[in-house]
């Protein structure tokens, strides 16, 4: 089998966050979250990294990463341009920012050629996401039916912040294990309890289990979407391409392809807790999460000079 790839969604702004926090320091010798993302998925048997990015990051992501990764997985790098768009079209002279996570896989379809996972540079997502959607892409049907997708899927618990309010996409998952529904819920934050609660469109607060499964836009994928996002990016420009904020993005994408009857998406889960830099506050607590993983032995101290030790279970308890 094809070693699947890895595509990292690594050009956002992160405009809360007031910097460049895909290249923020965390680990105990200098790693980024994406050090633990890409040691995670190496181990995990993927067999290249594709960063998409904007062109100010990649010099420092390249010294980074160059004897991190070497002979251990392929890399590659392609810009979400703001103007790389179907033909006939052209972005308003006001816009500012690229047009989404869709615009952001789109600009990789030149160089993946394999299944592949899709990610946010700057999430920590856990070991057993990387192992659950490498046994998917092991076990996955090749017949001529629908394109089997997936999404790795949290408690929506495990995906807060201690700092500030968070956006959500709750997921509806059918008797099957696949995907039904995204609803992107807004302003989502712990009840004080085991579960959450959001800010419906009324301005009153409503109940959200905490084991409701939230998508953190860990996908995955067959080349076959690339032809679908070239189709439905053309469609939407035609609609919004004046829009200054609107975006293009992959989670509309599957849901569209879903009620087609085009693809399916199997909803992967984990009880890892994921953990993110949605606020400059969030750092601290990142570092001592990531502390606590190498005590218990799912990471080593210094994560790519030591040798990998055998992967213990992770509880809720990070």
């Amino acid at each position: 089998m094809t070693k699947p790839t890895l595509l990292i969604l690594a050009a956002g702004i992160g405009s809360r966050y007031g910097g460049f926090k895909q290249i923020d320091p965390l680990g105990p010798g200098g790693e980024i979250s994406l050090d633990y993302a890409l040691f995670d998925a190496w181990r995990a048997g993927f067999g290249k990294a594709v960063f998409v990015i904007r062109p100010e990051l990649e010099a420092p992501i390249r010294e980074h990463f160059g004897d991190r990764l070497r002979g251990k997985l392929e890399t590659a790098f392609v810009f979400q341009a703001m103007d790389d768009l179907p033909a006939g079209f052209t972005p308003p002279a006001e816009r500012k920012k690229p047009w989404g996570t869709g615009h952001a896989i789109r600009a990789a379809r030149a160089v993946v050629k394999e299944p592949f996972a899709a990610i946010n540079a700057d999430d920590f997502y856990g070991p057993a996401a990387y192992r659950v959607m490498a046994e998917f892409f092991r076990s996955a049907p090749a017949d001529g039916g629908p394109h089997a997708f997936s999404m790795v899927g949290f408690p929506v618990r495990n995906t807060l912040s201690p700092h500030g309010a968070v956006s959500r996409g709750i997921c509806e998952v059918d008797a099957g294990g696949c995907l039904r529904e995204v609803v992107e819920r807004v302003k989502i934050e712990s009840d004080g309890q085991d579960g959450a609660r959001y800010l419906n469109e009324a301005g009153v607060w409503q109940a959200l289990p905490g084991s409701a499964v939230a998508s953190m836009n860990f996908w995955g994928f067959t080349p076959a979407l690339f032809s679908y996002l070239d189709a439905m990016f053309d469609a939407f420009l035609a609609a919004n391409g004046q829009n200054l904020k609107a975006e293009f993005f992959i989670p509309s994408v599957v849901d569209s392809l879903i009620k087609q009857g085009v693809a399916t998406c199997r909803v992967l889960p984990t009880h890892d807790r994921w953990f993110g830099m949605t606020y400059p506050e969030d750092r601290p607590e990142v570092q001592k999460n990531i502390r606590a993983l190498i005590d218990a032995g799912v990471y080593p101290e210094r994560l790519w000079k030591e040798k990998p030790r055998t992967i213990k279970p992770q509880s809720d308890e990070y």
